[in-house]
């Protein structure tokens, strides 16, 4: 938090370069939100994914929150409705 004479600046830089640091091998890429053009868009039919692939999706999803009520308001509906999809992810979630 950076403060100056009647101005507060929160910064979560160190909280998302962190989260990145840890992401899978498999999740690199660059992306300015977690919407993809078919992300309400879901498939019953989609193999889920095994426990352990679905553990990471949930623990990322879950860090997702924070800077999504803090500050990144632009992500919200997106975090939001990969919430609704950490009990049973697919690839197309992740």
């Amino acid at each position: 938090m950076i403060t100056q004479k009647r101005k507060v600046k929160i910064s979560m830089y160190d909280y998302i370069d962190g989260m990145l640091a840890e992401l899978p091998s498999d999740m690199n890429g660059v992306s300015t939100t977690p919407a993809t053009l078919h992300l309400f868009n879901i498939n019953d039919g989609a193999e889920k994914f095994d426990k352990n692939k679905a553990q990471i999706f949930h623990h990322l999803v879950a860090k997702l929150l924070y800077p999504s009520g803090r500050n990144r308001q632009d992500i919200q509906k997106a975090v939001a409705f990969l919430c609704t999809r950490v009990q049973s992810p697919d690839p197309d979630d992740y």
